[in-house]
């Protein structure tokens, strides 16, 4: 059985950073997802924009929270971020099998 590597100290500050840059895709892929339920009044666009974008965007909060204090534990925070990865899964899932 292989152990797990320590991640090294300069490593988390990085992955931080690759979670904001998701985000702020996410956010961008949003506005276009919005802008088109807005123009076309389609239904599904406003769950393909909320999938993206409000579902997206909120592990932001939980990783500032880690971020401030970093004596909060990675599992729970990991299962915060799994479940609202799965909500905007969920979200995305439901827009495509719609009909408009």
């Amino acid at each position: 059985m292989v152990d797990a590597v320590p991640l090294a100290a300069g490593g988390r500050p990085l992955l931080q950073a690759y979670e904001m840059i998701g985000a702020a895709l996410g956010l961008f892929i949003a506005s276009l997802a919005y802008r088109g339920y807005r123009r076309n009044d389609s239904r599904p666009m406003l769950y393909f924009a909320a999938g993206f974008g409000v579902v997206l965007d909120l592990p932001i909060p939980v990783v500032a929270l880690v971020f401030l204090f970093p004596a909060i534990p990675a599992p729970p925070t990991r299962a915060v971020i799994q479940t609202l990865e799965i909500g905007r899964l969920s979200c995305i899932v439901y827009a495509l099998r719609t009909e408009p």
